[in-house]
């Protein structure tokens, strides 16, 4: 049951994030030719990477839902994989992105708040 809430509350993430921002792609690239702005509204404003954040969640739930205990080592190690691509995002968001910085001082965490 605890891991059904865990899973449900990733996809409530995954939806706010993606209704905040209608930027999100698979790659880290800026739309310039969109007109990509800092989103800091909705989850944006509690960590820096909801779906990252989101992501973690669900690897997390999933095996507890699935009664796949063993799920969760591979699971710690991606979600030490999406931790190092936060951090070289960020590099290319702060170099190429008008206001990142900024917002990057404002907004202190990256995937778990009050952590990191």
């Amino acid at each position: 049951m605890a891991g059904g809430a865990i899973v449900l509350f990733s996809f409530y993430i995954f939806y706010r994030t993606f209704r905040e921002n209608t930027f999100l792609s698979p790659l880290v690239r800026i739309q310039g030719e969109r007109g990509q702005t800092v989103i800091s509204s909705g989850p944006y404003h509690y960590v820096r990477h909801p779906m990252y954040a989101a992501t973690t969640v669900f690897i997390l739930g999933a095996p507890l839902l699935l009664g796949a205990w063993l799920g969760l080592l591979p699971g710690l190690l991606f979600v030490l994989v999406l931790a190092r691509r936060a951090v070289l995002e960020e590099a290319t968001l702060r170099r190429e992105l008008p206001g990142y910085a900024a917002y990057k001082d404002e907004v202190k965490y990256r995937l778990v708040p009050f952590i990191w």
